[in-house]
């Protein structure tokens, strides 16, 4: 006994045809046909000699320009194949060969007509086939059994397409369902009146299984179910090809869809180039263009950068601190792969956040300069100084990083040179504090020796007079505690650094470096190696001095 289940749902009528068989007696296999040997015969001795594909092409109807798709979203249902019909799974359409033939050479007859539906289209092949998709027209209730003019039947269209690549699809749908969804077939099968099948043809169509899939969802009734199991990135493409064609309702159905669903980066290229070149003009559609693209902010970049930057540095919590540097750090510097034609960030915003690192840097000095020795060093808010000064130190270190990698670093040389309070309270403090101030000063001379920050010379000659010294009295500290500073970059870099001075500038600091040296030995910096260039230029050989003051 049948189920009753399954003859409710499981025998539900599709009108679309498409499945791979046999290739059958037809126009489409002249080859196959005695008549069509016949015909071709004649016409050969009529006409003289020709190619076989020039008979062809006179049979042909309605011709729809290309509808360009993506080539990432490849569907591999659609194999290698040949002209041949693509019938519904389980039955073979039964068509008389000899009607078939009559019927194509009525149609060879009625090429003014095909020119004519030809010339309805647009010209260019790139455009023709795309149109701006007004707002979604409600699915028209046809019945699909009825094609166009009332008749019966249902298989009464043959869609041809020929992909690029070679590939031919078949597929033979119901006219009334075809015409009611798009369009643009709507046009061209109101233009194939009277004939018992309407050819159309779809050359150079870059993807085979989206098109076809584009068909499909004409004869659902429910296209959001079927789109969920699509995909996204899949379901990009149908809108593209039902914004060619002009099916409403697969437009619409998408554009919801697509709205509704997480997006990666490769979907979100691929939907800004999709809106670049079709118009949508529904609701969903802007609601897809406001998460692409920002129309009215309520900041502005630099504002947003500057509230970012000047939250970071007030942040107490070191976990989330350190995360969210390294969060902004990649979004600002200029390498960033986020950054895309946004306007530079403020200077004068960064330096502003600076000065207001280094205010709090000296007010938290002038507390552990004024603490009792030998007694833990606390803060007013009861938290250790020496954390609180790191904290502030890392902060400046980390606008330095954002302002090098952005080359707005040149006036920093100058701010950190005039720190006066800073280089007298560095005497008194403890070692154990004093040598965070040097830490800044590290960034600067790698900065220098490494050709990242070009600096004028009276901004290196006032940054070596204040800070030499002190990095010479926290060199030891600082190779205890590094906290992530490459000490042989910072050894070079001073010695690169001083070079740049002029030499009797250079004398006076290798001195002090010298004298420092042979009495701490490790705990300084080594130098030899600049010592020793400097060396070179001062005292060179008696014709070398000749020739440079004869100059």
């Amino acid at each position: 006994m049948d189920d009753p289940t399954r003859r409710e749902h499981g025998f539900r009528r599709r009108w679309w045809c498409c499945t791979f068989n046999v290739l059958p007696l037809s126009p489409e296999n002249p080859h196959l046909s005695p008549h069509y040997r016949n015909y071709n015969s004649y016409c050969k001795a009529k006409l003289g000699p020709q190619k076989n594909d020039s008979l062809s092409k006179l049979t042909t109807s309605n011709f729809v320009p290309n509808s360009p798709q993506s080539s990432k979203s490849g569907l591999h249902l659609v194999g290698r194949i040949d002209p041949r019909r693509i019938l519904s799974p389980g039955r073979v359409s039964p068509i008389d060969q000899t009607d078939s033939f009559e019927e194509d050479h009525h149609s060879s007859h009625a090429i003014p007509s095909a020119a004519a539906a030809v010339d309805s289209m647009p010209s260019s092949r790139s455009r023709s086939f795309r149109a701006n998709v007004e707002s979604p027209d409600s699915h028209s209730g046809l019945d699909p059994g009825q094609g166009e003019g009332g008749t019966g039947g249902g298989y009464d269209v043959r869609l041809n397409l020929k992909g690029k690549n070679g590939e031919v699809l078949v597929l033979e749908l119901n006219s009334g369902v075809l015409a009611s969804n798009s369009e643009v077939f709507a046009g061209l099968i109101a233009g194939s009146l009277g004939r018992k099948m309407c050819r159309i043809e779809v050359p150079e169509v870059e993807n085979l299984g989206v098109f076809r899939e584009t068909i499909e969802l004409m004869f659902e009734e429910d296209i959001a179910k079927r789109l969920v199991k699509i995909g996204v990135y899949r379901a990009i493409d149908i809108l593209e090809v039902s914004a060619s064609i002009m099916f409403s309702r697969g437009v619409l159905s998408c554009l919801k869809y697509l709205e509704a669903v997480p997006w990666t980066e490769e979907v979100e290229e691929k939907l800004r180039s999709l809106f670049t070149r079709f118009k949508f003009n529904d609701a969903t559609s802007r609601d897809i263009l406001a998460r692409l693209c920002s129309q009215q902010l309520t900041d502005t970049h630099q504002n947003l950068a500057r509230h970012l930057v000047s939250s970071i540095t007030s942040c107490s919590d070191a976990n989330a601190r350190n995360e969210l540097k390294s969060l902004v750090k990649g979004l600002l510097c200029k390498s960033s792969v986020y950054e895309k034609e946004q306007p530079d960030v403020d200077k004068e915003d960064f330096y502003a956040v600076c000065q207001s690192c280094l205010n709090v840097l000296v007010n938290l000095f002038e507390e552990a300069c004024d603490a009792i020795p030998h007694e833990r060093m606390t803060s007013k808010m009861g938290k250790p100084l020496i954390e609180l000064i790191s904290r502030q130190v890392d902060n400046i270190n980390w606008l330095l990083e954002i302002l090098l990698d952005r080359q707005m670093a040149e006036e920093f040389v100058d701010l950190w040179a005039h720190q006066g309070n800073l280089l007298k309270m560095h005497g008194r403090a403890s070692p154990m504090v004093r040598y965070e101030l040097s830490r800044v000063s590290a960034i600067l001379f790698i900065a220098m020796g490494t050709r990242k920050l070009h600096c004028h010379l009276e901004g290196r000659s006032g940054l070596l007079q204040a800070w030499f010294g002190p990095m010479l009295l926290d060199f030891g500290w600082l190779q205890r505690c590094r906290k992530g500073l490459d000490m042989k970059a910072l050894e070079d870099g001073m010695g690169q650094t001083l070079l740049t001075l002029p030499l009797n500038q250079q004398y006076v600091l290798f001195m002090e470096w010298f004298r420092c040296f042979s009495k701490h030995g490790t705990e300084c910096p080594n130098l030899s190696k600049a010592f020793q260039i400097w060396w070179r230029r001062s005292f060179p050989r008696g014709s070398e001095t000749y020739g440079i003051e004869s100059r």
